[in-house]
């Protein structure tokens, strides 16, 4: 009864805190080797990083006071800064430990980090050669990224007519900023339209993702299939999942999936980070069912998130 109510305290908080404007919070902020008050974590509106997305950030998941994943977060983060021309002033491990002590600071139990790294205002055109790199990180409690009600059901997605880019013309292995546009512009299309998200596909047609995470469909003989990662990012979530299914003698394949062989599907859910694992009721036209293994596999990643609960 005690841990009941206090999830509702804390569930209550959570929703209380998202409603709050993230530039009206307060608390602290790790800003370029300091920890600084969160009001006080500014930029000026000339930052190469603003106009031209010359930004790579990091979205990080803290489970019972502890961040899942953290050094791989941070070498994805230090690899898209290096494949974007950027030298971070710091090292992987100066970064981990900030992203610890701020967390600590901030006292968040459950939530989220997101760490940034970006070009500032010495120059302001296409070459930024001689631009000062600036590294922040922050931290917040935070709950589910999509309607947990939804989560129950399955949410509902979108196809898209944006398509990711082909890979020799952004780099697309990476969190850069500019990556992100045709997502924003995809969910919100699909929101519109009474959607939760949006499925996307590649250049050549090919599934890809969804807008903020990687997706996987069941089959009628219990295989799992994904999309090959080749022009869109291998999520970190989506790596732990396979290794999940493959551990409980799950047939994973990783292929080139077209639109229309959804309807050989049964089932279908999303992996990341913010999504965690998401079961996916309707993609456009096709429907798919909230099966025993997707519920099974997600109980088995909260299970490796929230280790120290179940220790």
């Amino acid at each position: 009864m005690i841990y009941i109510l206090f999830y509702k305290k804390k569930s209550i908080y959570i929703k209380i805190m998202e409603s709050i404007p993230y530039d009206k919070r307060s608390g602290k902020i790790w800003f370029n080797g300091k920890t600084v008050d969160w009001a006080d974590a500014n930029i000026h509106i000339l930052n190469h990083g603003l106009h031209y997305a010359s930004c790579v950030f990091e979205g990080e998941r803290i489970y019972d006071g502890e961040i899942f994943k953290l050094e791989e977060h941070t070498e994805r983060l230090f690899y898209s800064a290096k494949r974007m021309g950027i030298n971070v002033p710091y090292t992987q491990d100066e970064v981990n430990k900030a992203c610890k002590n701020i967390v600590h600071i901030q006292k968040v139990m459950n939530g989220y980090v997101r760490p940034l790294i970006w070009r500032g205002s010495e120059m302001m055109a296409i070459s930024a050669q001689k631009n000062k790199i600036h590294v922040a990180i922050a931290t917040w409690e935070w709950g589910s990224y999509f309607d947990p009600k939804l989560k129950l059901n399955g949410i509902k997605l979108d196809i898209s007519n944006w398509r990711k880019p082909a890979p020799n013309t952004i780099p697309w292995d990476t969190k850069a900023a500019g990556l992100y546009m045709i997502n924003t512009l995809s969910k919100h299309e699909a929101e519109e339209k009474g959607f939760t998200d949006s499925l996307m596909l590649d250049y050549q047609g090919n599934i890809a993702e969804a807008t903020g995470a990687n997706i996987f469909f069941k089959d009628k003989s219990g295989e799992l299939h994904t999309p090959i990662p080749d022009s869109f990012l291998d999520g970190i979530t989506r790596r732990e999942v396979i290794k999940i299914a493959q551990s409980k003698g799950i047939k994973v394949v990783e292929r080139k999936i077209k639109p229309d062989e959804m309807s050989n599907f049964i089932g279908c859910f999303l992996t990341g980070t913010a999504a965690e694992v998401t079961p996916v009721a309707k993609i456009s036209e096709y429907n798919f069912k909230v099966c025993d293994l997707i519920t099974d596999l997600n109980k088995s990643y909260q299970s490796l998130v929230r280790k120290k609960s179940a220790a």
